[in-house]
């Protein structure tokens, strides 16, 4: 009899180990389900905010085409496309935005990251990637093309478009006065 109570204890015991057992892992997955849910809010935002971002970049081209429209007398530089919504931007296909200046082409390309928020080609976290292109006839025929890397970076006070050359390291807004300077180098 004493051999059976004493097999009776540890029995008893074991069944101990196994409940909190149990009920830590029922914890956790309680925790899984609040975990996915704000992963899935958190991509819910980035996908909202990428779209924001590229109609603000079409806006910051358009903002651009329209002053120096304003300011031209013989020709008019052209965007394509011409008007850009939220529903436009694809995430997972390049976004083109073109503008066309007598034949000198500023082209900016641009897609979602395929991680929500990516460190790989620029310090700053971004969202969104591409690159700025600039060419003209002279510049084809030279087998040259100027581009620029491009990213919607998430700074910690702001998100803004910026521009990254690669060759001499130089960063900055991607905004008019970069547009600017890309143009003059193409007249």
């Amino acid at each position: 009899m004493l051999g059976r109570r004493k097999s009776a204890e540890p029995a008893e015991a074991g069944k101990a180990i196994p409940d909190i057992r149990l009920k830590r892992l029922a914890e956790s997955i309680d925790a899984l389900a609040d975990k996915d849910e704000r992963a899935i809010d958190h991509a819910r935002e980035i996908a909202d905010l990428r779209r924001l971002a590229a109609t603000e970049l079409h806006g910051i081209c358009t903002g651009f085409v329209d002053r120096l429209n304003g300011l031209l007398t013989r020709g008019l530089v052209v965007l394509d496309p011409p008007v850009f919504s939220e529903d436009s931007y694809r995430d997972t296909s390049p976004n083109l935005i073109q503008m066309n200046i007598r034949g000198r082409i500023l082209q900016v390309e641009f897609r979602g990251t395929p991680e929500l928020v990516s460190t790989e080609d620029f310090r700053i976290p971004y969202i969104i990637s591409g690159s700025v292109r600039a060419f003209n006839q002279v510049l084809l025929d030279r087998d040259v093309v100027e581009e620029q890397l491009l990213f919607y970076t998430l700074e910690r006070r702001q998100r803004m478009w910026r521009f990254f050359d690669a060759r001499t390291y130089r960063s900055g807004p991607f905004d008019q006065d970069y547009l600017v300077s890309l143009l003059e180098q193409l007249v």
